[in-house]
C-alpha cells in the first residue's frame, strides 16, 4: 500500500551516536532503515560523515541545524551539502521569532537568506513544528503565517505530526494542506495529554517539573494515540518523499535503540 523510505531522526538515539557513530548507523541500518536526518554531528567531518553514511548504506537525507548554526552562513550549508543531505531543517524557534515577536521580522528575513543560501548548495530549507505554532496571530496560526510569509521556493515544511496533533488539528488534513511544499514528514507518536512536562522531554523547558500522571509521553509508532494509516494515505496523496520516524525521548521501559525499532517494525506492518 506505501511505498516510502524511512528514515530516522538521530536525535532519537543522540547518546547512542555520541558513544559510536558509526556502529550505531550500522545498527539502524540493520533494523531496516533507508536513511537518517542528522541531529548533530559530533565532532566528525562532513567527509567522515558521508564515508560512514556510504559504508553502512544510508542516505544522509536531512539535518535539523540550530538557527544560530545557520546564521553562519556558507560555512553551515557547505557541511552538510558535501554530506549529501537534500535538506536542511530549522528544529526549533524561540517565541520571540514567531509571529507577534519582537524579533519576528528578523527571523523572516533570515529564513529567507537561508533558503537561498540552501538553493546555493543544492538543497531545499524546511521548517520543523512544534505545537507552539499552533497559536494565533490576528486569526491565523504562527506556522501559517511563517508560510505566507516566506515563499515556497525559499521554504518548504516538515510536519512534525505529533505537533499538529497537540496542537489541536488534524495531521492527516495538515499534511494535505502543504501538498507541493511538502517532501518529509515526521511520523512520531504519543499518550497523554497537553502540558505538563512536554518541553522538558525535549531539553527546553528549564522548569524541568516532574510528570505527573497521565501527562504527555512519547511512545514508539503504534503505541499511542496517532492514526497512522490516515496520516500515511495524506503523504501518499500529497507525493511525499520520505517519512521520518522520530522519538525524543524514550519510553514503555525501551531503550532508545529498542524504540526506533518497535517503531520501523510497526510502520513496516502497516505498509
Amino acid at each position: 500500500m506505501y511505498d516510502f523510505p524511512i528514515a530516522l531522526q538521530l536525535y532519537s538515539v543522540r547518546t547512542d551516536m555520541e558513544v559510536d557513530f558509526k556502529g550505531t548507523l550500522k545498527k539502524i541500518k540493520a533494523l531496516g532503515y533507508d536513511g537518517v536526518e542528522f541531529a548533530g554531528l559530533f565532532g566528525h567531518s562532513a567527509e567522515e560523515v558521508k564515508k560512514m553514511c556510504g559504508e553502512t548504506g544510508l542516505t544522509p537525507i536531512s539535518a535539523h541545524v540550530p538557527y544560530a548554526e545557520l546564521l553562519k552562513g556558507d560555512e553551515t550549508f557547505k557541511i552538510y551539502s558535501d554530506i549529501g543531505c537534500k535538506y536542511i531543517v530549522i528544529p526549533w524557534i524561540n517565541a520571540e521569532y514567531l509571529a507577534g515577536g519582537e524579533k519576528n521580522a528578523e527571523f523572516y528575513e533570515n529564513v529567507k537568506k537561508f533558503g537561498e543560501l540552501a538553493n546555493k548548495y543544492g538543497m531545499k530549507l524546511c521548517y520543523h513544528n512544534h505545537d507552539f505554532e499552533f497559536e494565533k496571530v490576528d486569526g491565523e496560526y504562527k506556522l501559517d503565517l511563517l508560510y505566507k510569509a516566506v515563499s515556497p521556493g525559499l521554504l518548504s515544511t516538515q510536519l512534525d505530526t505529533c505537533w499538529v496533533n497537540v496542537g489541536g488539528e488534524n495531521p492527516a488534513d495538515y499534511i494535505r494542506k502543504y501538498a507541493g511544499r511538502l517532501e518529509i514528514v515526521h511520523l512520531k507518536d504519543f499518550a497523554g495529554t497537553k502540558g505538563g512536562n512536554m518541553y522538558a522531554l525535549i531539553g527546553n523547558d528549564d522548569s524541568k517539573k516532574e510528570a505527573a500522571a497521565g501527562s504527555f509521553e512519547y511512545r514508539p509508532l503504534g503505541s499511542g494515540l496517532q492514526n497512522f494509516p490516515s496520516i500515511l494515505d495524506a503523504c501518499k496523496e500529497v507525493d511525499a518523499k520520505w517519512v521520518v520516524i522520530e522519538q525524543d525521548e524514550p519510553s514503555m521501559g525501551k531503550t532508545r535503540m529498542e524504540c526506533a525499532e518497535a517503531s520501523i517494525k510497526y510502520l513496516k506492518s502497516i505498509f
